[in-house]
């Protein structure tokens, strides 16, 4: 709910269900940030304004009528250089006279309800109940008008914030960097939390202390990139998942970003989010305007998991659309780990056959289809189907495919192009580089200039070719390739500042054509997995791969890094081969399983290659799965335990210097819960890295659950391999058997060790406070029918639904 009160100097009161910020115009035009946080009364600014009598020492009075405070130490909703705010500023312009100081102040406020989801190009949330605020502020010097815009979701917390700048003067101006949002908060111990990586090692969330110096997370990739989420957090010192106030930041773009944190030398923290203004500018003449994009900001007073449950709430109903937004997902079988290139009609066939004997939904065809793509010198850009692998076309592959009862999928990497094509053969120019000087490739591929309409236009045709060619169910939408010799041939020198922008543009513009002219198609974004996992792209795209590592222990520290700010329905995970093809860890299959399954499941596997008793893991798995899919998938997520201290996937948990694997260590378990919206049904599960000897005991307590309901919790029953124990089986064999030996193999073919039996009917508070204490862990004692085996990477799934 948006309340305004005064008119003159007007306090602005933006509420939702539990938080409220406010804000007043003071006497000087400048707007005063005064509080965000939990809701709380308010009928006017008395206690929330700051109070001077005098301007603190070595700093500059904005004027001689308002010389008893400095812009250097007031909370602001915007700042700028030039008027004694030294801290970094929101906006940075060069005037048409060659100046660089602005002077915005308030020159008016509207409301309006209702936003439809994208302008000007740009992405943004949408919803008809959503309560917008827009604040005029101008810059009378240089004839300029500034727009902030609030806007308000109240069902979720969530409060999202842009600018738009408009030049009304008659000379051109030089925008060198315009924030989305900007919020100075009051003196306090605060934790910046970014969630940082690489390529296979997505999504590692680090924690700061605010300090005196400043705080950056930003990218410079050409996209959002796997080293610097745009998603961050703010906490106070103390926040655990449950407890304490955690704010949570996002923006809805998939460019270049920046996102700082400032403590000022009087205390005050400045938080700034928006478009990297590293070798960005942008030239605005007369009557033209620039829209930021959209950023998103939500806060809980119960800890990360409140934080999460609102954000995530927010994606789901305000970022995601189209047909796919609530469908349940299909499981698929992608072809990639299976065959790489070396794909053909034939051997399609016989895995599409093979998964269709699991259960597997959906059928894709990775890389490898097109022009002579037999690996990745070639022919990106060459969007026709190699008829010698492929005789009928895709056309043909489909058909088959969808006989055998699956849907079918496809794999394109539209944004990219070969030097070795038929397209850069055609148009040079189309590719982005500086004409006349070398260029560093990535990947052995270039990027296409999106900035420039005849590329856009170009992909808009050569896609709706390739998705009208079959009865295409699913698009694997990937980019492989950081940008590197940022040039656009369509641009003229003096605007080389705009290319990366403009190309998100463009960006937006062939997706937005694309997912509208096929609505049917279920989309998923990837860019060597989680390179450009944003909002931008979930505005287009409901699923993004999140990353290239399917190592199970990798993939529960990644998934929970995502868990933070975005749903799971929209984070895409793959059961693969072992050892894993980007770790070469061995992890049990069913461990494989059970973290990919908190995601939208997929596999990425050689079924045909596999053993028997694997296959009849898969089928089990995906039968449990489509079982409780749809809490899987549309569930409220919680976190109980992280790995985020462990290292896990940086290797320092894995034996670098200054750890041993020997002692224990934090982030050792790793334990989530999925729960249905109404409460009635939930999905835990436990996982552990390493084994500690002598360790029988185990504790699960689900989170989320309804306190006064009474459950009935059941562990997945599964199998196990008897080899896993080695030589020990001599210890109750009547006879000795070699380890790994013929009569070992034999007996392990017909005998198999059936997990522990779990069962319980507990009420919600018992299992979330006193917890399921589970069956003892195999610690060298003895063993029986009754024990956990729980080996290095163990894990176990536990279903719950209302009892009676």
């Amino acid at each position: 709910m948006i309340n305004v009160k005064g008119d003159k100097v007007p306090l602005f009161i933006l509420d939702t269900a539990h938080t409220t910020y406010a804000m007043k115009v003071l006497d000087s035009g400048h707007i005063e940030h005064l509080y965000y946080g939990r809701r709380i009364h308010l009928d006017d600014a008395d206690g929330l304004s700051e109070q001077y009598e005098f301007a603190p020492a070595n700093t500059s009075t904005y004027s001689p009528e308002a010389g008893n405070f400095s812009l250097d130490d007031m909370r602001l909703e915007m700042s700028s250089y030039g008027k004694g705010d030294l801290r970094e500023a929101f906006i940075e312009i060069v005037n048409s006279d060659g100046s660089t100081t602005s002077d915005f102040l308030f020159s008016g406020y509207a409301e309006s309800r209702g936003r439809d989801g994208g302008t000007e190009g740009l992405p943004s949330s949408y919803g008809e109940e959503a309560e917008v605020l827009t604040l005029t502020l101008t810059d009378k010097d240089n004839k300029l008008k500034l727009e902030l815009v609030y806007c308000v979701y109240a069902d979720t917390d969530v409060i999202t914030r842009t600018a738009r700048l408009t030049n009304e003067g008659e000379g051109d101006i030089s925008i060198e960097k315009i924030m989305s949002t900007q919020i100075d908060f009051d003196p306090g111990n605060y934790v910046f939390s970014t969630f940082t990586g690489a390529w296979a090692r997505e999504m590692k969330r680090t924690d700061m202390s605010v300090a005196s110096a400043r705080l950056v997370n930003s990218s410079f990739s050409g996209n959002s990139s796997n080293r610097a989420n745009p998603f961050v957090m703010i906490s106070r010192r103390g926040a655990t998942e449950e407890y304490g106030e955690v704010y949570g930041f996002n923006l809805v773009y998939s460019g270049n970003h920046y996102e700082s944190v400032e403590k000022s030398p009087f205390g005050k923290v400045r938080f700034l989010s928006g478009i990297n203004p590293t070798a960005f500018n942008w030239k605005l003449s007369k009557g033209e305007s620039f829209l930021t994009p959209e950023a998103v900001m939500t806060y809980s007073t119960s800890g990360y998991n409140g934080m999460s449950g609102q954000m995530h709430d927010f994606v789901s109903k305000h970022i995601l659309r189209g047909p796919w937004k609530d469908r349940l997902r299909p499981v698929l079988l992608n072809s990639w780990e299976a065959a790489y290139f070396k794909i053909n009609e034939s051997k399609l066939l016989r895995l599409a056959r093979k998964a269709k004997s699991v259960g597997i939904e959906l059928f894709v065809m990775d890389d490898g289809w097109f022009g002579e793509r037999n690996d990745d010198s070639c022919s990106l850009g060459d969007w026709y189907p190699n008829k010698k692998k492929l005789p009928r076309g895709v056309k043909g592959i489909c058909d088959k495919v969808r006989k055998l009862g699956l849907e079918f999928g496809i794999w394109v990497e539209p944004e990219m192009v070969n030097r070795n094509s038929d397209l850069y053969r055609a148009h040079p120019e189309w590719a982005m580089e500086i004409p006349g000087k070398s260029h560093s490739e990535g990947r052995n591929q270039m990027v296409l200039d999106l900035a420039n309409p005849d590329v856009q236009d170009y992909l808009i045709k050569a896609m709706s070719d390739v998705f009208s060619s079959a009865d295409i169910s699913y698009v694997k939408w990937d980019m492989n390739r950081n940008f590197t010799d940022i040039f656009s041939s369509s641009l003229p020198s003096g605007r080389q500042g705009e290319v990366t922008h403009r190309y998100m543009l463009g960006l937006y513009r062939v997706m937005r054509e694309l997912t509208d002219r096929f609505p049917q198609i279920l989309f998923e974004g990837c860019a060597s997995g989680g390179n450009r996992f944003d909002l931008g792209i979930l505005s287009f795209f409901p699923q993004i791969w999140g990353s290239d590592d399917s190592d199970a222990v990798c993939r529960s520290e990644i998934q929970t890094g995502y868990s933070y700010g975005y749903p799971m329905s929209t984070v895409t995970a793959h059961v693969s081969d072992c050892p894993n093809h980007q770790t070469l860890r061995r992890a049990p299959i069913e461990t494989r399983f059970n973290v990919a399954s908190f995601g939208v499941l997929g596999y990425e596997c050689n079924l045909c290659d596999m053993s028997k008793d694997d296959i009849e893991a898969i089928r089990a798995q995906i039968d449990m799965y489509k079982k409780w899919r749809e809490v899987m998938q549309f569930g409220r997520f919680y976190r109980v335990s992280t790995a985020h201290d462990s290292g896990s996937c940086d290797g320092d948990a894995l034996g670098a210097p200054g750890l041993s694997v020997l002692e224990p260590l934090s982030g050792n378990d790793i334990s989530w819960t999925v729960v249905s919206p109404d409460k009635t049904k939930a999905v835990a599960m436990t996982m552990q890295l390493f084994t500690h000897a002598n360790a029988q005991w185990g504790v699960l307590k689900p989170a989320g659950l309804e306190p006064e309901m009474k459950y009935h919790i059941e562990g997945r029953k599964i199998k196990f391999d008897l080899r896993e124990f080695g030589g020990l089986v001599n210890y109750v064999a009547p006879v000795h058997v070699k380890q790994d030996g013929f009569l070992h193999k034999i007996i392990a073919r017909f005998y198999k060790m059936n997990s522990e039996k779990e069962s319980h009917d507990m009420y919600g508070d018992a299992m979330m406070y006193a917890g399921v204490h589970l069956r003892s862990a195999f610690a060298s004692g003895g063993y029986n029918e009754n024990m956990r085996y729980y080996p290095d990477f163990g894990s176990r799934i536990y279903t719950i639904e209302k009892a009676g």
